[in-house]
């Protein structure tokens, strides 16, 4: 990427995408142009009007049209000055306002757009993105597109077009003082590229080490528990060092450049000034307009200006607007991904019953190195079915193929003997509930933890809920009740109460088909009581899948499907199993023969 940049000045296709999101926005954009047009008509006026001040004025006391007596003349420019000055003023206000506003209507607009897509794409893209790299896209990325608008390409435009304005007065007025004056602007040129190829290397460096420090404090945030319970602390804070150090080391490389780059256009500038005066100095000595030099060279200084003054930030806002193409070109990757859950389906899953069947499924998070092969098995409506196995045999990947969490390679997945592809995609999975071991509360109140803030769902059907599972006095008990603030990922609860809330949660939306992924594996035994009597209040009168290590949830089971390696081994009841003696009695024997007999 950072190759094509220094490539690429200009991407138009990537420009037009940008603008496309500023389509409904596009009378900021025209009226922006306008001001532009504007503003480059102005830019000569006033020069124009000193020389006319110096050259008929101070020179030859002309007589105003308006205004008599001495100086008459010179009252009626200076009030032409003030106003144009102050309509000048006027006009800069609203250029500098609509385009900024236009960047940040379009800001807007992609964040939703990026946000929407990032909502909608598969977990897999999540087990492959670091999620500070996303946060990076979603937030920094974008606002350097606000850039494009508010300091790239408009600015430029308008800056190009005031200099070719001033430019033209001034070969009108005097096209060899003019040629003389620009004598020294191919240094200029030279130091333009050089300095334009320095920042934007600088930048790129730059926005890499943002994504990176975004990525590493994300993650280690997130971490931190581990991070202290090992005493990893100044590992940690060594390797964030390497990475900010990156960001300073290229941030002092820009530094470098414009300390270099503006003292280089003060000198051209300087330097073309002196050649002015020289030259206007030589041609006129005794001649009979000597008199109109003051006024020539005094325009002409101003002129010159109004050239450097956006020729000192032109090279400057091109790396802008190609740091926010760059930027925009990342936005677009997450937009252009097409590894999203394809909403297909057209059936309602309203009346849902829960009959589930795995039919030859084969499924594989990477190419083609299976996780789970050639799974076949059914349940019917009301049924408990056990998963059990050993650690990475595929338990999990199961209930997460069955609400299309991932796309299957191979095979068929019916939910009451239909394709779960069939149904849209909002309906089904609102029929499924499904609670991890690893329960995730957001920041905010109990009441919008176990809602998920559906308006559909009262103030009554929470307490009702909370009331099953066992948890309303508890919540009571907290300060604010149902508004209390379980804080980010639910840390000011334990992690028996924040399972208990996620049943509330799969309580609330009544779900035809439950799914329990080691719900009770890393609570005390206090807690697994309360917890084994809201699992036995959800079950019930619905088709549930659980992956359990306790013997009490197991053996409840309509059916245990014992999974080794992605296969499925054995398929049946407790007890049949059990008298098979194979891989469900090992697995039984190791884990549970401590907690009684086998039987």
């Amino acid at each position: 990427m950072a190759d094509k940049a220094k490539k690429i000045i200009i991407n138009f296709s990537l420009l037009r995408r940008v603008f496309h999101f500023a389509a409904p926005y596009k009378k900021k954009f025209y009226s922006s142009l306008l001001l532009a047009l504007i503003l480059a008509a102005i830019a000569p006026v006033r020069p124009l009007l000193i020389q006319l001040t110096i050259n008929e004025g101070i020179k030859n006391d002309t007589a105003s049209y308006f205004i008599n007596g001495p100086g008459g003349f010179i009252i009626e420019i200076t009030i032409i000055q003030i106003a144009l000055l102050m309509l000048e003023t006027g006009f800069r206000f609203l250029f500098t306002f609509l385009t900024a506003s236009l960047g940040q209507n379009v800001v807007k607009d992609m964040r939703v757009s990026t946000y929407n897509k990032i909502l909608h794409l598969n977990l897999s893209q999540f087990d492959k993105t670091p999620i500070g790299t996303l946060t990076t896209r979603t937030i920094n990325d974008i606002e350097s597109i606000n850039e494009i608008f508010s300091q790239g390409l408009i600015p430029i435009i308008a800056d190009l077009l005031s200099i070719f304005s001033v430019l033209c007065y001034m070969f009108y007025v005097d096209w060899q003082l003019t040629l003389v004056c620009l004598a020294p602007f191919p240094f200029l040129i030279v130091a333009t590229y050089y300095f334009k190829e320095s920042v934007n290397k600088s930048f790129i460096r730059v926005r890499n080490a943002v994504s990176s420090l975004n990525a590493f404090v994300q993650e280690h945030i997130t971490g931190m528990a581990i991070i202290q319970a090992f005493a990893s602390e100044k590992r940690e804070f060594k390797k964030f060092n390497r990475i900010n150090k990156e960001h300073r080391n290229a941030n002092i490389r820009a530094i470098f450049a414009y300390s270099i780059f503006f003292p280089i256009v003060e000198l051209v500038m300087a330097l073309s000034i002196g050649l002015l005066v020289w030259w206007a100095a030589k041609d006129v000595v005794g001649a009979a307009q000597a008199e109109k030099v003051a006024g020539v060279i005094t325009a002409f200084i101003l002129c010159l200006n109004l050239l450097f003054r956006p020729l000192r930030v032109i090279a400057d806002k091109f790396n802008i607007l190609q740091m926010g193409m760059i930027a925009g070109e990342r936005v677009f990757k997450v937009l252009d991904n097409e590894d999203t859950t394809l909403n297909e389906g057209a059936l309602s899953g309203k009346n849902i019953k829960g009959k589930v069947a795995f039919e030859k499924v084969w499924f594989a998070y990477i190419d083609e190195q299976y996780v789970l092969k050639d799974i076949s098995f059914s349940l019917d409506a009301g049924d408990t079915l056990a998963i059990v196995g050993h650690t990475g045999s595929g338990k999990t990947s199961i209930i997460s193929l069955l609400n299309r969490l991932y796309p299957i390679n191979n095979g068929c997945i019916k939910i009451d003997d239909i394709p779960i592809e069939n149904y849209g995609l909002n309906d089904l999975r609102s029929k499924i509930a499904v609670v991890l071991q690893d329960v995730f509360l957001f920041s905010g109140s109990v009441k919008d933890n176990v809602t998920l803030r559906n308006p559909s769902i009262g103030d009554e059907d929470v307490v009702r809920a909370a009331k099953m599972i066992g948890m309303h006095d508890f919540i009571m008990q907290l300060p604010g009740n149902y508004n209390y603030n379980v804080m980010e990922r639910g840390a000011t609860l334990s992690l028996g109460q924040r399972q208990l809330l996620s049943f509330v949660r799969a309580l609330l939306y009544d779900p035809a088909i439950l799914i329990l992924d080691e719900a009770t594996s890393s609570v005390d035994t206090e807690s697994e009581a309360l917890i084994q009597h809201a699992i036995d209040q959800l079950i019930t009168n619905r088709t549930s899948i659980v992956i359990a290590h306790r013997l009490s949830t197991i053996r409840k089971a309509n059916k245990i499907m014992v999974l080794d390696k992605g296969e499925i081994k054995e398929i049946g009841s407790h007890d049949e199993l059990l008298e098979k003696q194979g891989f469900y009695y090992q697995l039984h024997k190791m884990q549970f023969e401590k907690q009684g007999n086998l039987v």
